[in-house]
């Protein structure tokens, strides 16, 4: 998904645009996926048949793609391995024991807003490529400021690339207010959006400034530094 330093470094977007969808609704919505740098999958209700594998390859042959760890596909985790998955999605109250132990596959921890800060600041020493807030952005709404603020306040305590999911409708301004609030990543369900939803969305995205020097310490810390930039100068402890 790009979050890995040792990963080649390539020039990059503002902030990932990542496609979360039904496993069973795939095909219908591969054509949606133009412009998105990853697909999220999830298997509600849907049987991992040799069938949907095939369908999921086919379907997403240019863009990473993982699969959200559900109480059942713990199970299929193998077979999705070897069907090309190259990141998986946990919540915190998943087992260790069925999470990947390779380094092939990336790790992206699931993480409540209300967490205590201490439980927070742990995950920076967890062995996780990044994380996804799942409770902050209230559905189909505008974004508010308290919203905003508990976005900056995750961004102030973990140092890993932070996603958060937002409506496909999110306005350009929104979207550069996450931007400089630290955010890495946006979520979105592309069967809620029209025909050029995706497309308007990437291309605010493209259309972003850079983000302000006093916010970009964590950002190149862990995202992959693009080519001829020099790293910045580290401050030393007091």
């Amino acid at each position: 998904m790009g979050f890995r330093t040792a990963r080649s470094a390539a020039p990059l977007s503002k902030i990932l645009l990542i496609a979360s969808l039904e496993a069973k609704a795939i095909e219908s919505q591969a054509d949606r996926l133009d412009g998105v740098h990853a697909a999220l999958i999830r298997f509600s209700g849907a049987a991992l048949t040799a069938k949907l594998t095939q369908t999921i390859t086919s379907s997403l042959p240019d863009i990473p793609w993982g699969f959200y760890l559900e109480d059942d596909v713990g199970k299929k985790m193998e077979t999705l391995a070897k069907a090309g998955a190259d990141f998986v999605v946990f919540p915190a109250a998943s087992p260790v024991s069925i999470t990947p132990g390779d380094d092939k596959t990336g790790r992206v921890l699931q993480v409540e807003s209300s967490m205590d800060d201490g439980l927070l600041r742990a995950v920076n020493n967890m062995p996780v490529d990044a994380v996804l807030v799942a409770d902050a952005y209230e559905d189909g709404g505008s974004l508010v400021w308290h919203e905003l603020m508990i976005y900056q306040h995750l961004s102030n305590i973990i140092n890993k690339p932070l996603i958060v999911p937002v409506p496909v409708s999110l306005a350009e301004v929104e979207l550069k207010a996450l931007w400089e609030a630290g955010v890495d990543g946006v979520l979105i369900e592309p069967a809620d959006a029209g025909a050029d939803g995706l497309k308007t969305l990437r291309k605010a995205i493209d259309n972003l400034p850079p983000r302000s020097a006093r916010k970009r310490g964590k950002a190149e810390a862990l995202l992959p530094r693009l080519p001829g930039e020099a790293p910045p100068d580290e401050e030393e402890d007091e």
